[in-house]
């Protein structure tokens, strides 16, 4: 069922594209989308793939989202002169390759990369994914190219297919191409004691944790190791008089006093894998609903987009890193053993340790990289979950937004308040590192 309707939801977008874009519009240039219409066109495809992709959880949808970024950003910034490229500043990306000698058509360079990018870095999507991808080259590339020269069709499209073959080698050397049963290890000794994680659910596959060995993936713009490290967690007590204890008291006593406010945001931020783009796919639909709301041009869209996949991936390393090193006990299996056995959370407590809060990390280095954009008091309505049935929610600015994603968290019985604030404080320090990219000469 869940395929289905993802399929249908993709299927309408990519009609809704060619409509807009030149299904039955006349084959010349002053029909053709521009090289910002490229880059809304392709990333709406990829949100869709996302929403459906069944390995695509969190971290692995921020892994695609940071390459594709990059991919978008190199076909923009090598045409022009007041650009600078990324190789060099991202971790292991030595060198890219430079345009040949002759004219080029931008829109086209552009459509050529995420294209060929869409098509590496969801080659594991489902048939309907696949299906979704051959349309838009099929009815949306054509457009792109329409009255354009031979020569300059074929010089762009080669660039940005180059483009990406070399953007693909290097994200080889992540360790990352293959995600193994859904991402669950095969064997995986849990720790002893009543401190660390215990498996939450009843469902076979998640008897170990979610991408344990996540945190030693390579970092983008983040330095490796031991950066943004944050302070250890509350230490682990039964006794009712301990700082643990009233932590796991409070999400038990908002579980069970709910307000209507506090229900909606926690569902609101859920971004569940599969029902969603997922969290840093959140971010994504935000980014571009500011962009097309001052109508920003595309050497600030793309530069948006590089720093915001490179944010929240790199954030995703870190919290991971932080997740394993401490694997805590979530607040459900604390609760029913020690508080009440009857606590039931709102949402569904994802399969791996508590500390920090992974929301709340991405969200923190996600809003660094908008307000640098979009300055600290851009007030905007999040309509991300509209086709989904949830109203827009409005905000002051990115940072209230941070803060209410955090805050869904705890909302939602699946973290404690000191995991939702700290993981702020860790995504802030993150998201500093994919700022101070340099992107201008």
């Amino acid at each position: 069922m869940l395929r289905s309707v993802h399929a249908s939801r993709a299927c309408v977008w990519l009609a809704l594209a060619f409509a807009a874009f030149g299904a039955g519009a006349r084959a010349d240039e002053s029909a053709r989308p521009s090289p910002e219409a490229v880059l809304d066109a392709r990333y709406r495809l990829v949100l869709d793939l996302v929403r459906h992709t069944a390995t695509y959880t969190p971290p692995v949808a921020s892994r695609a989202f940071a390459y594709l970024g990059v991919i978008g950003y190199e076909a923009t910034a090598s045409g022009r002169q007041d650009m600078a490229t990324l190789a060099g500043q991202l971790h292991d990306l030595k060198t890219l390759p430079q345009r040949e000698p002759g004219a080029y058509d931008e829109a086209l360079a552009l459509d050529a990369a995420l294209s060929s990018a869409t098509r590496r870095f969801f080659d594991n999507t489902g048939p309907t994914g696949q299906r979704a991808m051959k349309a838009m080259d099929a009815k949306f590339s054509p457009v792109v190219a329409a009255g354009l020269p031979a020569d300059v069709v074929a010089r762009s499209q080669a660039y940005g297919r180059a483009l990406t073959a070399a953007v693909s080698d290097w994200a080889d050397g992540d360790g990352r191409n293959e995600i193994a049963n859904m991402g669950f290890p095969m064997e995986y000794k849990l720790k002893d004691g009543p401190e660390h994680w215990r498996p939450t659910s009843d469902i076979a596959l998640q008897q170990k944790p979610l991408l344990p060995d996540w945190g030693d993936n390579r970092t983008f713009a983040t330095p490796m190791g031991e950066t943004c490290d944050l302070p250890p967690p509350h230490s682990f007590s039964t006794s009712a008089d301990s700082d643990f204890y009233r932590d796991a008291k409070e999400v038990d006593d908002i579980s069970l006093h709910m307000t209507a406010e506090q229900k909606a945001i926690a569902r609101f931020w859920s971004d569940d894998p599969m029902l969603s783009t997922t969290p840093p796919g959140h971010w994504i639909q935000l980014a571009i609903q500011a962009s097309d709301k001052l109508d920003l041009p595309v050497d600030k869209r793309v530069d948006l987009m590089a720093r915001l996949g490179v944010a929240t991936a790199d954030s995703f390393i870190t919290c991971w890193r932080a997740k394993f090193q401490y694997d805590l006990v979530r607040p459900l299996t604390y609760i029913r053993a020690h508080i009440d056995p009857d606590f039931t959370p709102l949402i569904i407590t994802p399969p791996f340790p508590e500390y920090p809060s992974a929301h709340s990390v991405q969200s923190g280095a996600a809003v660094a990289v908008l307000t640098r954009f979009f300055g600290e008091n851009f007030a905007y309505d999040d309509a991300s979950h509209v086709a989904d049935g949830l109203p827009p929610r409005h905000f002051a600015s990115f940072a209230a937004a941070a803060q209410e994603a955090a805050m869904s968290r705890l909302y939602g019985g699946i973290h404690f308040r000191w995991a939702a604030e700290q993981g702020l404080v860790q995504g802030r320090c993150v998201g500093r590192y994919a700022n101070a990219l340099k992107t201008r000469k």
